[in-house]
Formats: structure tokens, C-alpha cells, sequence
């Protein structure tokens, strides 16, 4: 759908997303209307004026006006008649147990709903406030019923207030999820003169993904304040520590190690987590998210073990991978060999490949470990990747495999237990 085209917006709901939202697509060309049963907010944009304060909005809405792009109305009916989006912004507010609040969402679509009996003008709804994945599906799609010109989206915000403008403008993501090919690409189309290539996912993922990007948020907060709190008590500038650390933007500030897969491992990752919340918690400092990760990466671990125990009576799992990642034969702290050693002990046969291990080329440290944890490992072990699958009725992809091992095993036909994210599609 071409950028240039003008489209015809409902926003239900003018708080702070709906309102933002409202002003800025009409700024972008389109028509839109504000829909809100608050009479004060209809009343203030229809005025020229913004219903509350937003660095740049009230200049915005009152522009939208004047052009005749912008308007506003108490009637849902009116709102939703000639659009051809839209876009749901009403709260999702907590409940006293924590869950979202659904009262509004379930409002307005039935409101929604009630309009669509004489709809001969296909509509897409998107929603656009924070929902839990599964809600589009669970709640909006049963309440507006199989009616063949409607069609759900979901499209997330990303505003920070007393930035929202500027993030609205200038967006470092816009994200589009839907069954509906068609419906994902009318809703990604009217973001199309803000020049940022949209991301286009299924309708789940894009639900989850604003819940992805907010709690990364927080625990880089809660992690930057636990850094700071234990630099001030070594009497470290934790200032100047993570600005540091912020210049790194190929392992730090990256995408790097942000990809679901098996648990952390090695001689470094748990050694200094242990060091760290050990120290902390000797001059009397509690540092809650640093000290539940080694918690939380051997939860991921447990799973794993359960994944293989689970696996039909008679099942031989054969392991790819027992070094802590790939393209090393260090063995230390690894979560494989943790891995095998639970299996053995619920009395599981396996046997075990890597590419980069020969037992008999391994010393020291390396050696004492997993002798140790497995003092048959070499019973365990094949020298050819071949023998493990000739063994093997299930395959545990516990390393990221090469280019040439992932395609045989991809080949291989047994069913695959993927730990470390190389197979999508595959459970885990």
C-alpha cells in the first residue's frame, strides 16, 4: 500500500497513547478522529488544545485541527463509521493481584461490535494498548464475532512520557502482528511516511515483544542500580563504571547473549556471580536481581532435563555439544555436563558428541572437572558424529552446531530436542 495514501483513523481512547497517537497520524497525513467518553478530553482537542501536558502536543493537536485532519467525538459509532483502522489505546490498568485489567479493552470493543451490522467498509482493528499474548485472540476476536469486513491486529506502542513525540516521530521500532496478511500491511502502511521499516509478525509475538522491551527496561534499570549500590560501597565511581561499560556496543549495548537458548556456563559467568553477590552479601548488601540469576539460569537447566526425562520409555537421547558453547573444548562449569550427570543419575542411557572434545587431549582443570561430575564419561562419548546418530533414537542439540553439522542433523530425521535455539520450530 503506498505511503502517499490518506487513510481514515479511529483512535479509541485519547489518553496518553490514544492522544499522542491521534495527533501525530493526523500530522502524517491521514484523517483522524479521537473517540473517548470523557467529554473534557473530546472537548479540549476539537478546542485546538491537548488534555494534558506532552512536551509538543498541544502544538500538534492544535495544527491537526486547523488542517481539518483532526477531530474528535464521544460516539464510537460516529468514530468507527468511515474508518478504515482502529486503533485501540484504552488503559489496561493492574489489578490488586497483579493482573492486567481488562474492563476498558472489553468496553470498547463491545462498543465496536455494536456498530458493525451495517458495515459494508472493510475495517482493521489494531490494538494498541498492552495486552497479554493470547488477548486479541482470547477477548477482541469472539466479542467482534466472524464479521467479514473485520479484521484484528496488534501494533504496540513504544512512547516514554515527556518524550512521546519525539519517539512517535522518530521510532525505533513499529511492530505489526496479525493472522491477515492484508490487515497487517494497511495497519504497517499508515507509519509508511515515517520512513522506518516496520517489523511484521505473527499476532502473539507481537503482543509479547512490548512486554519483551519492558522488562528489559526495568532490569536495566534494577541492574544499573545494584552495579551502582555496590560500586559506592567498595568506594567505586558506579557512574563511570557503566558509562564504560556502555561504550562497548558489540557485547554490551548489543544484541549479544540476548537469545533464548540453554543456561549460561564456563569459567567466568557463574565464578564472578558467585564472587560478586558473595561479597555484597558480607558487608550486609543485598543485591536481589544479581543474586536470583544463578537461580534463574538453573531453572533453564532443570528444564532442559526434564525435556530429555520426558522423552517415550525406550527413548536413547544422544547429546550434540558438552563444552559450555561452541568452538571450545572447555569444560568447565558447563551445563551439558550437568545436564548428563542428572540423566545418568535418573538412570538414562545416552551417548554424547562433540567436535572440539577428545578426552584423551584434555588436562588440568578441564580434566578434574568433568571426571569429577562423570567419572565414565568416556564410556559415554563417540569419536564420530555418525556413531551418536547411528545410536540415537532422539538428538539433545546442546551447542550450537557448524554449518556442516547442522545440516546433517537437520537431515538426519530423528526428532530433536533443541536447547540452544539453532532449529526453530523445534521444542526446547
Amino acid at each position: 500500500m503506498s505511503a502517499n495514501i490518506e487513510q481514515n483513523v479511529a483512535i479509541l481512547g485519547l489518553g496518553y497513547v490514544g492522544c499522542v497517537s491521534a495527533a501525530c497520524f493526523a500530522h502524517i497525513g491521514h484523517r483522524v478522529t479521537g473517540i473517548d467518553k470523557d467529554e473534557f478530553k473530546v472537548r479540549s482537542v476539537l478546542e485546538g488544545r491537548a488534555p494534558f501536558y506532552e512536551p509538543g502536543l498541544e502544538e500538534m493537536v492544535k495544527s491537526g485541527v486547523a488542517a481539518g485532519r483532526l477531530g474528535a467525538t464521544t460516539s464510537v459509532e460516529e468514530g468507527v463509521h468511515d474508518a478504515d483502522v482502529a486503533l485501540i489505546c484504552v488503559g489496561t490498568p493492574s489489578e490488586k493481584n497483579g493482573n492486567l485489567g481488562l474492563g476498558q479493552l472489553r468496553k470498547v470493543v463491545e462498543e465496536i461490535a455494536a456498530t458493525l451490522s451495517s458495515r459494508t467498509k472493510p475495517l482493521v482493528v489494531a490494538v494498541r494498548s498492552t495486552v497479554f499474548p493470547g488477548t486479541c485472540e482470547e477477548v477482541v476476536m469472539p466479542a467482534l464475532g466472524d464479521h467479514p469486513m473485520v479484521r484484528v491486529v496488534s501494533n504496540p506502542e513504544f512512547l516514554r512520557e515527556g518524550a512521546a513525540m519525539k519517539d512517535f516521530m522518530e521510532p525505533s521500532l513499529v511492530v505489526v502482528g496479525g493472522h491477515d496478511a492484508q490487515a497487517v500491511a494497511r495497519v504497517a502502511s499508515i507509519y509508511a511516511p515515517l520512513n522506518v521499516p516496520p517489523c511484521l509478525v505473527s499476532l502473539r509475538t507481537a503482543e509479547m515483544i512490548k512486554y519483551a522491551c519492558n522488562a528489559f527496561h526495568a532490569v536495566k534499570v534494577a541492574f544499573a542500580n545494584e552495579i551502582g549500590a555496590l560500586a559506592a560501597r567498595l568506594g567505586v565511581d558506579g557512574h563511570e563504571v557503566m558509562e564504560t561499560l556502555c561504550k562497548d556496543d558489540k557485547l554490551n549495548t548489543s544484541a549479544a547473549y540476548l537469545k533464548p537458548g540453554f543456561a549460561f556456563g564456563g569459567s567466568c559467568l557463574p565464578k564472578d556471580l558467585r564472587a560478586l553477590t558473595y561479597r555484597a552479601l558480607r558487608m550486609d548488601l543485598k543485591l536481589p536481581l544479581l543474586e536470583s540469576t544463578l537461580p534463574s539460569n538453573e531453572w533453564q537447566l532443570q528444564r532442559a532435563v526434564h525435556a530429555v526425562l520426558d522423552l517415550p520409555p525406550g527413548a536413547r537421547p544422544g547429546i550434540f555439544g558438552l563444552a559450555f558453547k561452541e568452538n571450545t573444548d572447555d569444560l568447565r562449569e558447563s551445563p551439558v555436563v550437568n545436564l548428563v550427570e542428572q540423566l545418568i543419575g535418573k538412570g538414562r542411557e545416552l551417548r554424547i558428541y562433540d567436535p572440539h572434545i577428545q578426552l584423551d587431549a584434555i588436562y588440568g582443570a578441564n580434566k578434574s572437572f568433568v571426571l569429577s561430575a562423570i567419572p565414565h564419561i568416556g564410556r559415554l562419548m563417540d569419536r564420530a558424529l555418525e556413531d551418536m546418530l547411528a545410536w540415537s533414537t532422539h538428538i539433545v542439540v546442546a551447542q550450537k552446531p557448524s554449518r556442516e553439522i547442522h545440516a546433517v542433523l537437520a537431515a538426519q530425521g530423528k526428532p530433536i530436542i533443541d536447547l540452544v535455539g539453532a532449529f526453530p520450530g523445534q521444542p526446547a
